[in-house]
């Protein structure tokens, strides 16, 4: 793993400011990578996987439910105000009462089932993005070493970044190869005081 610092702008202009500062304090082209971060809940691969998870974690219970219920109920009701006008047969009122109550009980527990499949997609959906917490901006990251990440950091600071984190990643090619935007982003500051 690899020591990252990054540091964010709100334009490209100012990230490339930034990177030029930091070539003259003598940091390689391949230790500094720009890239844009999207807005909150719009970071495609995530949400995709998310929704894969969410979509396999929140079948509704395998027992019927209330919604069985109340169709077993309104199935009976309406198969016996069908039939009843049209014969005068018991034994036909309750084999369509019977027929009626099974149809409903079906079609009630795949819309109870529908409606709790939709409500928990959604408060799940609602959940992830509620709890990203890294704004979106252009991102200056670069590949340091525990002798020059101090350095790296004032460089960002001083060319404008609007926070500035400290990481470890894999950093392959001239980029942050596993930079992940949904992972919240931890201040040099904070984590500074979390290794004292």
């Amino acid at each position: 793993m690899s020591l990252i610092v990054a540091g964010r702008f709100t334009t490209f202009a100012a990230a490339e400011s930034a990177a030029q500062q930091l070539f003259t304090q003598g940091f390689l082209e391949e230790d500094v990578s720009l890239f844009f971060v999207n807005p909150r809940g719009q970071h495609a691969h995530a949400a995709a996987d998310s929704l894969h998870v969410i979509a396999h974690a929140v079948r509704p219970p395998a027992h019927p439910g209330r919604g069985a219920s109340i169709g077993a109920v309104a199935g009976a009701v309406v198969a016996v105000a069908i039939c009843a006008p049209l014969t005068a047969s018991v034994i036909a009122a309750v084999t369509a009462a019977g027929v009626g109550a099974y149809a409903g009980a079906m079609l009630g527990a795949l819309v109870q089932g529908r409606l709790n499949d939709a409500q928990q997609t959604s408060e799940a959906v609602r959940h992830a993005v509620h709890h990203e917490t890294r704004d979106s901006g252009v991102l200056v990251a670069v590949h340091v070493s525990p002798d020059n990440r101090v350095q790296a950091a004032q460089v960002l600071d001083g060319a404008g970044a609007l926070a500035v984190e400290r990481a470890t990643g894999r950093w392959q090619q001239g980029r942050w190869a596993d930079f992940d935007p949904t992972v919240p982003p931890v201040p040099l500051a904070e984590f500074t005081q979390r290794q004292a």
